[in-house]
């Protein structure tokens, strides 16, 4: 993996989480920054998000026909499931702080877990040699 690409991965579970935590934060003490942070923290990991599934298309785009790029595929494919419901948790979060709950948490933690799960698959690298 590239180390590019490594960083801006570095920054997309951890921002999600962070969401997540916020909206937690939120949903206990009803103080409406809370929603603010997890707005912001969301929108954050959409963007490096996007750098990571600009990332994933170069990296599958290098090893086509290889058969590392079966693992490429699925990785990006994992985190497109998982920018995507970040994008319609943002849709949640633009929403009145009063409006967002619960569902701002379900889809926090829908994002967060398929954020993970793709950057586990990522950090496990793209070895041209593996049958996944």
């Amino acid at each position: 993996m590239h180390p590019l690409h490594s960083l801006v991965l570095a920054f997309f579970f951890p921002l999600f989480l962070a969401t997540l935590i916020a909206d937690i934060g939120y949903a206990r003490t009803y103080e409406i920054q809370w929603s603010n942070f997890a707005e912001w923290l969301n929108a954050a990991g959409l963007v490096f998000g996007g750098l990571a599934l600009l990332a994933a298309l170069i990296s599958y785009a290098l090893r086509r026909g290889t058969p590392g790029a079966r693992r490429v595929l699925w990785y990006g494919l994992i985190l497109l499931a998982a920018w995507g419901t970040g994008l319609y948790n943002a849709f949640i979060h633009a929403r009145d702080a009063w409006g967002i709950m619960p569902d701002a948490i379900w889809w926090s933690a829908i994002s967060a877990a398929l954020a993970l799960v793709a950057s586990v698959i990522g950090w496990r690298g793209f070895s041209d040699g593996e049958t996944f």
